[in-house]
Protein backbone atom coordinates (compact mmCIF):
# COMPACT_ATOMS: atom_id res chain seq x y z
CA UNK A 1 0.00 0.00 0.00
CA UNK A 2 1.09 3.59 -0.57
CA UNK A 3 1.81 5.48 2.59
CA UNK A 4 0.07 8.84 2.90
CA UNK A 5 1.51 11.07 5.65
CA UNK A 6 -0.96 12.85 7.91
CA UNK A 7 -1.80 16.48 7.30
CA UNK A 8 0.06 19.00 9.47
CA UNK A 9 -1.92 19.97 12.56
CA UNK A 10 -1.18 21.64 15.85
CA UNK A 11 2.34 22.93 16.49
CA UNK A 12 4.35 19.90 15.49
CA UNK A 13 6.57 22.09 13.30
CA UNK A 14 7.14 24.77 15.95
CA UNK A 15 10.71 23.99 17.02
CA UNK A 16 11.88 27.59 17.13
CA UNK A 17 15.20 26.80 15.45
CA UNK A 18 18.16 29.18 15.67
CA UNK A 19 20.86 27.49 13.62
CA UNK A 20 24.22 29.02 14.47
CA UNK A 21 26.39 26.20 13.08
CA UNK A 22 24.66 26.52 9.72
CA UNK A 23 25.83 30.12 9.62
CA UNK A 24 29.48 29.05 9.63
CA UNK A 25 31.36 28.89 6.30
CA UNK A 26 30.30 26.21 3.83
CA UNK A 27 33.42 24.05 4.38
CA UNK A 28 32.16 23.09 7.83
CA UNK A 29 29.27 20.98 6.55
CA UNK A 30 27.22 19.77 3.61
CA UNK A 31 23.57 20.69 3.37
CA UNK A 32 21.46 17.59 2.84
CA UNK A 33 17.85 16.61 3.48
CA UNK A 34 16.84 13.34 5.13
CA UNK A 35 15.71 10.60 2.77
CA UNK A 36 12.00 9.79 3.30
CA UNK A 37 11.11 6.34 4.61
CA UNK A 38 8.24 4.01 3.85
CA UNK A 39 5.97 3.92 6.87
CA UNK A 40 7.41 5.37 10.08
CA UNK A 41 5.85 5.03 13.47
CA UNK A 42 6.90 6.37 16.80
CA UNK A 43 8.41 3.87 19.23
CA UNK A 44 9.16 6.35 21.99
CA UNK A 45 8.97 10.09 22.60
CA UNK A 46 11.00 11.42 25.51
CA UNK A 47 8.23 13.64 26.86
CA UNK A 48 10.20 15.35 29.66
CA UNK A 49 13.04 16.20 27.27
CA UNK A 50 10.61 17.44 24.60
CA UNK A 51 9.01 19.72 27.16
CA UNK A 52 12.44 20.93 28.33
CA UNK A 53 13.21 21.86 24.74
CA UNK A 54 10.00 23.88 24.55
CA UNK A 55 8.35 21.59 22.00
CA UNK A 56 4.65 20.77 21.66
CA UNK A 57 4.55 17.35 23.30
CA UNK A 58 0.95 16.57 22.36
CA UNK A 59 1.54 17.43 18.70
CA UNK A 60 4.69 15.31 18.63
CA UNK A 61 2.80 12.41 20.15
CA UNK A 62 0.36 12.62 17.23
CA UNK A 63 2.68 13.34 14.34
CA UNK A 64 6.23 13.06 15.64
CA UNK A 65 6.93 10.02 13.49
CA UNK A 66 6.90 12.32 10.45
CA UNK A 67 9.45 14.69 11.97
CA UNK A 68 11.67 12.10 13.61
CA UNK A 69 11.83 9.92 10.51
CA UNK A 70 12.90 12.84 8.33
CA UNK A 71 9.77 12.59 6.19
CA UNK A 72 8.84 16.14 7.16
CA UNK A 73 11.52 18.75 7.77
CA UNK A 74 10.08 21.16 10.35
CA UNK A 75 9.94 24.84 9.60
CA UNK A 76 13.11 26.72 10.44
CA UNK A 77 15.33 23.62 10.20
CA UNK A 78 18.50 23.80 8.10
CA UNK A 79 19.52 20.15 7.67
CA UNK A 80 23.22 19.48 7.35
CA UNK A 81 25.89 16.83 7.79
CA UNK A 82 28.96 18.01 9.70
CA UNK A 83 32.47 17.54 8.37
CA UNK A 84 35.12 15.98 10.61
CA UNK A 85 38.11 13.67 10.55
CA UNK A 86 39.43 11.39 13.28
CA UNK A 87 41.84 8.82 14.61
CA UNK A 88 40.08 5.46 14.53
CA UNK A 89 41.89 2.94 16.72
CA UNK A 90 44.99 5.08 16.40
CA UNK A 91 44.90 5.44 12.60
CA UNK A 92 44.14 8.87 11.20
CA UNK A 93 41.34 9.14 8.63
CA UNK A 94 41.33 12.63 7.09
CA UNK A 95 37.66 12.61 6.13
CA UNK A 96 34.85 11.01 8.09
CA UNK A 97 31.90 13.32 8.73
CA UNK A 98 28.26 12.59 9.47
CA UNK A 99 27.76 9.54 7.30
CA UNK A 100 24.47 8.54 8.87
CA UNK A 101 23.42 11.61 10.81
CA UNK A 102 21.78 14.88 9.85
CA UNK A 103 21.63 17.90 12.11
CA UNK A 104 18.17 19.43 11.80
CA UNK A 105 19.12 22.53 13.72
CA UNK A 106 19.47 24.13 17.13
CA UNK A 107 16.95 25.24 19.71
CA UNK A 108 17.21 27.30 22.86
CA UNK A 109 15.67 25.24 25.65
CA UNK A 110 13.60 26.47 28.59
CA UNK A 111 16.81 26.94 30.60
CA UNK A 112 18.35 29.17 27.97
CA UNK A 113 20.78 26.50 26.74
CA UNK A 114 21.47 25.95 23.05
CA UNK A 115 20.88 22.33 22.01
CA UNK A 116 21.44 20.46 18.75
CA UNK A 117 18.67 18.21 17.42
CA UNK A 118 20.05 15.54 15.12
CA UNK A 119 18.60 12.54 13.31
CA UNK A 120 20.77 9.43 13.37
CA UNK A 121 19.99 6.99 10.57
CA UNK A 122 18.03 9.24 8.16
CA UNK A 123 19.81 8.25 4.95
CA UNK A 124 22.91 8.98 2.95
CA UNK A 125 24.97 12.14 3.15
CA UNK A 126 28.07 13.23 1.19
CA UNK A 127 30.09 11.63 4.02
CA UNK A 128 28.46 8.20 3.90
CA UNK A 129 31.51 6.52 2.31
CA UNK A 130 29.43 3.94 0.40
CA UNK A 131 27.24 3.29 3.44
CA UNK A 132 23.46 3.45 3.34
CA UNK A 133 23.22 6.15 6.01
CA UNK A 134 20.69 4.06 7.89
CA UNK A 135 20.50 2.57 11.37
CA UNK A 136 19.09 -0.75 12.48
CA UNK A 137 16.56 -1.01 15.27
CA UNK A 138 18.95 -2.64 17.77
CA UNK A 139 21.56 0.16 17.85
CA UNK A 140 18.79 2.77 18.02
CA UNK A 141 17.27 1.12 21.09
CA UNK A 142 20.71 0.73 22.68
CA UNK A 143 21.48 4.42 22.20
CA UNK A 144 18.12 5.44 23.61
CA UNK A 145 18.45 3.21 26.67
CA UNK A 146 22.07 3.95 27.50
CA UNK A 147 22.13 7.68 26.81
CA UNK A 148 19.06 8.23 28.98
CA UNK A 149 20.50 5.99 31.70
CA UNK A 150 23.71 8.02 31.65
CA UNK A 151 21.67 11.19 32.07
CA UNK A 152 19.86 9.69 35.06
CA UNK A 153 23.23 8.71 36.55
CA UNK A 154 24.25 12.37 36.39
CA UNK A 155 26.93 11.88 33.73
CA UNK A 156 27.21 14.48 30.94
CA UNK A 157 25.80 12.91 27.83
CA UNK A 158 23.93 13.39 24.62
CA UNK A 159 20.30 12.42 25.03
CA UNK A 160 17.58 10.64 23.10
CA UNK A 161 14.51 12.66 22.17
CA UNK A 162 12.74 10.01 20.13
CA UNK A 163 13.02 6.68 18.37
CA UNK A 164 11.06 5.58 15.30
CA UNK A 165 10.97 2.53 13.10
CA UNK A 166 11.13 3.33 9.41
CA UNK A 167 8.96 0.58 7.96
CA UNK A 168 11.78 -0.59 5.72
CA UNK A 169 14.73 -2.95 6.22
CA UNK A 170 18.43 -2.32 6.49
CA UNK A 171 20.98 -4.80 5.24
CA UNK A 172 23.86 -5.80 7.49
CA UNK A 173 25.03 -9.37 8.13
CA UNK A 174 21.30 -10.03 8.09
CA UNK A 175 18.16 -8.12 7.17
CA UNK A 176 17.03 -5.99 10.11
CA UNK A 177 14.25 -3.48 10.81
CA UNK A 178 15.34 0.08 10.12
CA UNK A 179 15.03 2.80 12.74
CA UNK A 180 16.12 6.36 13.53
CA UNK A 181 17.04 7.92 16.86
CA UNK A 182 16.79 11.66 17.43
CA UNK A 183 19.78 12.84 19.43
CA UNK A 184 20.03 16.02 21.49
CA UNK A 185 23.43 17.47 22.38
CA UNK A 186 25.00 20.65 23.66
CA UNK A 187 26.76 20.45 20.30
CA UNK A 188 28.23 17.83 18.00
CA UNK A 189 31.69 19.40 17.66
CA UNK A 190 34.42 16.84 18.22
CA UNK A 191 38.18 16.64 18.41
CA UNK A 192 37.88 15.29 14.89
CA UNK A 193 36.15 18.46 13.74
CA UNK A 194 39.33 20.40 14.49
CA UNK A 195 41.45 17.66 12.95
CA UNK A 196 39.52 17.93 9.68
CA UNK A 197 40.75 21.46 9.06
CA UNK A 198 44.20 21.12 10.65
CA UNK A 199 44.96 18.15 8.39
CA UNK A 200 44.30 20.39 5.39
CA UNK A 201 46.51 23.16 6.72
CA UNK A 202 43.43 25.37 7.02
CA UNK A 203 44.30 27.23 10.22
CA UNK A 204 41.86 30.00 9.36
CA UNK A 205 39.01 27.49 9.71
CA UNK A 206 40.53 26.04 12.90
CA UNK A 207 40.46 29.55 14.36
CA UNK A 208 36.86 30.12 13.22
CA UNK A 209 35.87 26.82 14.82
CA UNK A 210 37.71 27.61 18.04
CA UNK A 211 36.07 31.03 18.26
CA UNK A 212 32.68 29.43 17.68
CA UNK A 213 33.31 26.73 20.31
CA UNK A 214 34.41 29.34 22.85
CA UNK A 215 31.32 31.46 22.21
CA UNK A 216 29.05 28.44 22.50
CA UNK A 217 30.59 26.44 25.34
CA UNK A 218 33.15 28.54 27.19
CA UNK A 219 32.10 32.21 26.89
CA UNK A 220 33.69 33.10 30.23
CA UNK A 221 37.19 32.69 28.76
CA UNK A 222 36.73 35.01 25.77
CA UNK A 223 38.63 37.82 27.49
CA UNK A 224 41.47 35.60 28.72
CA UNK A 225 44.96 36.76 27.76
CA UNK A 226 45.39 33.47 25.88
CA UNK A 227 41.80 32.47 25.01
CA UNK A 228 42.73 29.49 22.82
CA UNK A 229 44.98 28.02 25.48
CA UNK A 230 42.26 28.61 28.08
CA UNK A 231 39.81 26.87 25.73
CA UNK A 232 42.09 23.88 25.42
CA UNK A 233 42.56 23.69 29.18
CA UNK A 234 38.78 23.80 29.67
CA UNK A 235 38.26 20.90 27.27
CA UNK A 236 41.02 18.93 29.02
CA UNK A 237 39.37 19.48 32.40
CA UNK A 238 35.91 18.48 31.20
CA UNK A 239 37.13 15.32 29.54
CA UNK A 240 39.20 14.30 32.57
CA UNK A 241 36.14 14.63 34.80
CA UNK A 242 33.86 12.87 32.31
CA UNK A 243 36.08 9.80 32.01
CA UNK A 244 36.49 9.61 35.79
CA UNK A 245 32.71 9.50 36.06
CA UNK A 246 32.52 6.72 33.48
CA UNK A 247 34.80 4.64 35.66
CA UNK A 248 32.66 5.29 38.74
CA UNK A 249 29.76 3.38 37.17
CA UNK A 250 31.71 0.70 35.30
CA UNK A 251 31.02 2.18 31.88
CA UNK A 252 33.10 1.15 28.87
CA UNK A 253 32.61 3.38 25.84
CA UNK A 254 34.08 0.89 23.43
CA UNK A 255 35.11 3.18 20.58
CA UNK A 256 36.97 6.21 21.95
CA UNK A 257 38.13 7.48 18.59
CA UNK A 258 38.90 11.20 18.35
CA UNK A 259 35.73 11.70 16.32
CA UNK A 260 33.82 10.39 19.35
CA UNK A 261 35.21 12.92 21.85
CA UNK A 262 33.13 16.07 22.14
CA UNK A 263 34.37 19.59 22.76
CA UNK A 264 31.44 20.13 25.15
CA UNK A 265 32.48 17.28 27.45
CA UNK A 266 29.43 15.10 26.78
CA UNK A 267 29.42 11.34 26.25
CA UNK A 268 28.59 10.66 22.61
CA UNK A 269 28.06 7.63 20.35
CA UNK A 270 26.86 4.54 22.17
CA UNK A 271 27.49 1.90 19.51
CA UNK A 272 29.42 -0.92 21.23
CA UNK A 273 29.28 0.57 24.73
CA UNK A 274 28.57 -1.59 27.78
CA UNK A 275 28.57 -1.63 31.58
CA UNK A 276 30.77 -4.13 33.37
CA UNK A 277 29.23 -6.95 35.34
CA UNK A 278 32.10 -8.57 37.26
CA UNK A 279 34.98 -6.17 37.80
CA UNK A 280 37.90 -6.56 35.44
CA UNK A 281 40.10 -3.57 34.61
CA UNK A 282 41.00 -5.08 31.23
CA UNK A 283 37.40 -5.73 30.24
CA UNK A 284 36.52 -5.15 26.59
CA UNK A 285 33.12 -5.69 24.98
CA UNK A 286 33.41 -4.03 21.58
CA UNK A 287 33.74 -6.59 18.79
CA UNK A 288 35.93 -4.21 16.78
CA UNK A 289 38.39 -3.56 19.63
CA UNK A 290 40.52 -6.59 18.95
CA UNK A 291 43.59 -5.31 20.80
CA UNK A 292 41.83 -3.98 23.87
CA UNK A 293 42.80 -0.38 23.10
CA UNK A 294 39.64 0.93 24.73
CA UNK A 295 39.43 -1.43 27.72
CA UNK A 296 37.86 -0.15 30.94
CA UNK A 297 41.11 0.85 32.69
CA UNK A 298 42.68 2.16 29.47
CA UNK A 299 40.07 4.88 29.01
CA UNK A 300 41.86 7.59 31.05
CA UNK A 301 45.08 7.19 29.06
CA UNK A 302 43.19 7.14 25.76
CA UNK A 303 41.43 10.32 26.81
CA UNK A 304 44.78 12.01 27.26
CA UNK A 305 46.00 10.63 23.92
CA UNK A 306 42.94 12.07 22.17
CA UNK A 307 43.48 15.43 23.84
CA UNK A 308 47.07 15.44 22.62
CA UNK A 309 45.65 15.19 19.10
CA UNK A 310 43.43 18.20 19.83
CA UNK A 311 46.48 20.13 21.04
CA UNK A 312 48.20 19.43 17.74
CA UNK A 313 45.41 21.23 15.90
CA UNK A 314 45.38 24.26 18.21
CA UNK A 315 49.03 24.81 19.03
CA UNK A 316 49.60 27.46 16.32
CA UNK A 317 46.95 29.56 18.09
CA UNK A 318 48.65 29.39 21.49
CA UNK A 319 51.60 31.65 20.67
CA UNK A 320 53.36 33.16 17.66
CA UNK A 321 56.59 31.48 18.74
CA UNK A 322 56.40 27.78 17.85
CA UNK A 323 58.58 26.63 20.74
CA UNK A 324 56.60 28.60 23.30
CA UNK A 325 53.33 27.32 21.84
CA UNK A 326 54.46 23.69 22.14
CA UNK A 327 55.59 24.22 25.73
CA UNK A 328 52.22 25.75 26.62
CA UNK A 329 50.41 22.82 24.99
CA UNK A 330 52.50 20.25 26.84
CA UNK A 331 51.99 22.00 30.18
CA UNK A 332 48.23 22.14 29.63
CA UNK A 333 48.04 18.49 28.60
CA UNK A 334 50.21 17.59 31.58
CA UNK A 335 47.49 18.81 33.90
CA UNK A 336 45.13 16.09 32.67
CA UNK A 337 46.45 13.31 34.91
CA UNK A 338 46.11 15.27 38.15
CA UNK A 339 42.62 16.49 37.22
CA UNK A 340 41.48 12.98 36.36
CA UNK A 341 43.01 11.48 39.50
CA UNK A 342 41.38 14.08 41.72
CA UNK A 343 37.90 13.51 40.25
CA UNK A 344 38.29 9.74 40.21
CA UNK A 345 39.53 9.46 43.80
CA UNK A 346 36.98 11.94 45.12
CA UNK A 347 34.24 9.92 43.46
CA UNK A 348 35.58 6.63 44.77
CA UNK A 349 35.76 8.08 48.26
CA UNK A 350 32.07 8.93 48.02
CA UNK A 351 31.29 5.44 46.73
CA UNK A 352 32.84 3.83 49.81
CA UNK A 353 31.30 6.36 52.19
CA UNK A 354 34.20 8.69 52.95
CA UNK A 355 33.45 12.36 53.55
CA UNK A 356 37.04 13.41 54.28
CA UNK A 357 40.40 12.67 52.70
CA UNK A 358 43.43 10.87 54.12
CA UNK A 359 46.71 9.89 52.52
CA UNK A 360 45.88 6.19 52.59
CA UNK A 361 42.55 6.47 50.78
CA UNK A 362 43.97 5.59 47.37
CA UNK A 363 45.44 2.38 48.76
CA UNK A 364 42.11 1.57 50.42
CA UNK A 365 40.21 2.01 47.17
CA UNK A 366 42.75 0.02 45.17
CA UNK A 367 42.63 -2.79 47.73
CA UNK A 368 38.86 -3.04 47.30
CA UNK A 369 39.15 -3.15 43.50
CA UNK A 370 41.85 -5.82 43.75
CA UNK A 371 39.61 -7.92 45.98
CA UNK A 372 36.70 -7.44 43.58
CA UNK A 373 38.84 -8.55 40.66
CA UNK A 374 40.12 -11.63 42.44
CA UNK A 375 36.67 -12.47 43.74
CA UNK A 376 34.94 -11.83 40.38
CA UNK A 377 32.56 -9.49 42.17
CA UNK A 378 29.87 -7.63 40.30
CA UNK A 379 30.89 -3.96 40.09
CA UNK A 380 27.49 -2.32 40.55
CA UNK A 381 26.07 -4.79 43.05
CA UNK A 382 29.17 -4.74 45.26
CA UNK A 383 29.08 -0.98 45.76
CA UNK A 384 25.32 -0.98 46.29
CA UNK A 385 25.55 -3.72 48.91
CA UNK A 386 28.39 -1.85 50.57
CA UNK A 387 25.84 0.86 51.37
CA UNK A 388 23.95 -1.62 53.53
CA UNK A 389 27.17 -2.75 55.21
CA UNK A 390 27.87 0.87 56.11
CA UNK A 391 24.52 0.98 57.89
CA UNK A 392 24.73 -2.41 59.59
CA UNK A 393 27.73 -4.82 59.75
CA UNK A 394 25.33 -7.75 59.67
CA UNK A 395 24.78 -6.93 55.98
CA UNK A 396 28.34 -8.13 55.31
CA UNK A 397 26.95 -11.62 54.86
CA UNK A 398 25.01 -10.47 51.80
CA UNK A 399 27.96 -8.46 50.51
CA UNK A 400 30.19 -11.51 50.76
CA UNK A 401 27.92 -13.43 48.36
CA UNK A 402 29.08 -11.05 45.60
CA UNK A 403 32.54 -12.65 45.77
CA UNK A 404 33.49 -16.06 44.45
CA UNK A 405 35.95 -16.12 47.37
CA UNK A 406 34.26 -14.34 50.30
CA UNK A 407 37.50 -14.30 52.27
CA UNK A 408 38.92 -11.90 49.65
CA UNK A 409 36.89 -9.01 51.06
CA UNK A 410 37.09 -9.66 54.80
CA UNK A 411 40.49 -7.98 55.49
CA UNK A 412 39.38 -4.99 53.50
CA UNK A 413 36.15 -4.63 55.49
CA UNK A 414 38.21 -4.47 58.69
CA UNK A 415 40.43 -1.69 57.30
CA UNK A 416 37.43 0.15 55.87
CA UNK A 417 35.59 0.23 59.17
CA UNK A 418 38.65 1.55 60.93
CA UNK A 419 38.79 4.34 58.35
CA UNK A 420 35.07 5.10 58.74
CA UNK A 421 35.41 5.29 62.51
CA UNK A 422 37.80 8.21 62.19
CA UNK A 423 35.10 10.35 60.61
CA UNK A 424 32.39 10.10 63.27
CA UNK A 425 29.47 10.18 60.82
CA UNK A 426 26.23 8.43 61.79
CA UNK A 427 25.84 5.13 59.94
CA UNK A 428 22.38 6.00 58.59
CA UNK A 429 23.61 9.31 57.20
CA UNK A 430 26.59 7.62 55.60
CA UNK A 431 24.52 4.86 54.02
CA UNK A 432 22.07 7.38 52.58
CA UNK A 433 24.92 9.39 51.05
CA UNK A 434 26.42 6.24 49.56
CA UNK A 435 23.12 5.20 47.99
CA UNK A 436 22.97 8.57 46.26
CA UNK A 437 26.14 7.76 44.29
CA UNK A 438 26.01 3.96 43.99
CA UNK A 439 23.24 2.98 41.57
CA UNK A 440 21.05 -0.02 42.15
CA UNK A 441 20.19 -0.13 38.48
CA UNK A 442 22.26 0.20 35.33
CA UNK A 443 21.27 -0.87 31.82
CA UNK A 444 22.89 -4.27 32.08
CA UNK A 445 24.08 -5.75 28.83
CA UNK A 446 21.90 -8.84 28.97
CA UNK A 447 18.81 -6.73 29.64
CA UNK A 448 19.59 -4.52 26.68
CA UNK A 449 20.05 -7.56 24.46
CA UNK A 450 16.78 -9.08 25.66
CA UNK A 451 14.97 -5.84 24.85
CA UNK A 452 16.57 -5.66 21.40
CA UNK A 453 15.74 -9.28 20.54
CA UNK A 454 12.12 -8.88 21.64
CA UNK A 455 11.71 -5.70 19.61
CA UNK A 456 13.55 -6.93 16.52
CA UNK A 457 12.07 -10.41 16.31
CA UNK A 458 8.60 -9.92 17.77
CA UNK A 459 7.95 -6.14 17.60
CA UNK A 460 7.59 -6.35 21.39
CA UNK A 461 8.80 -3.13 23.02
CA UNK A 462 7.68 -3.94 26.55
CA UNK A 463 11.18 -4.93 27.72
CA UNK A 464 12.59 -1.76 26.17
CA UNK A 465 9.98 0.35 27.98
CA UNK A 466 10.64 -1.42 31.29
CA UNK A 467 14.39 -0.92 31.02
CA UNK A 468 14.01 2.76 30.18
CA UNK A 469 11.67 3.20 33.15
CA UNK A 470 13.79 1.42 35.73
CA UNK A 471 17.06 3.07 34.73
CA UNK A 472 15.43 6.50 34.87
CA UNK A 473 15.63 6.19 38.69
CA UNK A 474 18.92 4.37 39.15
CA UNK A 475 19.52 5.29 42.80
CA UNK A 476 16.03 4.44 44.10
CA UNK A 477 15.03 1.12 45.58
CA UNK A 478 12.31 -0.17 43.26
CA UNK A 479 10.82 -3.37 44.72
CA UNK A 480 8.85 -4.14 41.57
CA UNK A 481 12.09 -4.17 39.56
CA UNK A 482 14.39 -5.98 41.99
CA UNK A 483 15.31 -8.53 39.32
CA UNK A 484 16.86 -5.75 37.24
CA UNK A 485 19.60 -5.37 39.86
CA UNK A 486 20.81 -8.93 39.37
CA UNK A 487 23.87 -9.79 37.28
CA UNK A 488 23.29 -12.12 34.35
CA UNK A 489 23.17 -15.85 34.74
CA UNK A 490 26.09 -17.55 32.95
CA UNK A 491 23.97 -18.32 29.90
CA UNK A 492 22.82 -14.68 29.74
CA UNK A 493 26.25 -13.06 29.76
CA UNK A 494 27.04 -10.75 26.86
CA UNK A 495 30.67 -10.99 25.81
CA UNK A 496 30.57 -8.84 22.66
CA UNK A 497 28.77 -5.68 21.63
CA UNK A 498 28.58 -4.31 18.12
CA UNK A 499 28.81 -0.90 16.50
CA UNK A 500 25.71 -1.27 14.36
CA UNK A 501 27.11 0.50 11.29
Amino acid sequence: MNYVPPSPTGNVDAFGFDNSYARLPQQFFARVDPTPVAEPWLIKLNRPLADELGLDVAALEREGAEIFSGNRVPSGADPLAMAYAGHQFGTFVPQLGDGRAILLGEVIDRNGKRRDIQLKGPGQTPFSRRGDGRAALGPVLREYIVSEAMFALGIPTTRALAAVVTGQPVYREQILPGAIVTRVAASHMRVGTFQFFAARGDMASVKVLADYAIDRHYPDIKDDARPYLAFYKAVVARQAELIARWLHVGFIHGVMNTDNMTISGETIDFGPCAFMDSYDPRKVFSSIDQGGRYAYASQPAIGQWNLARLAETLVPLFDDDAGTAVDLANDALGEYGAIFQRHWLDGMRRKIGLATSEDGDLDLVQALLTAMHKGEADFTLTFRRLCDSARDPSADATLNTSFSMPEAIEPWLHDWRQRLAREGIASEERATAMKAVNPAYIPRNHRIEQAIVAATEDADFSLFEALVDVTARPFDDQPGFAAYQAPPEPQEEVQRTFCGT
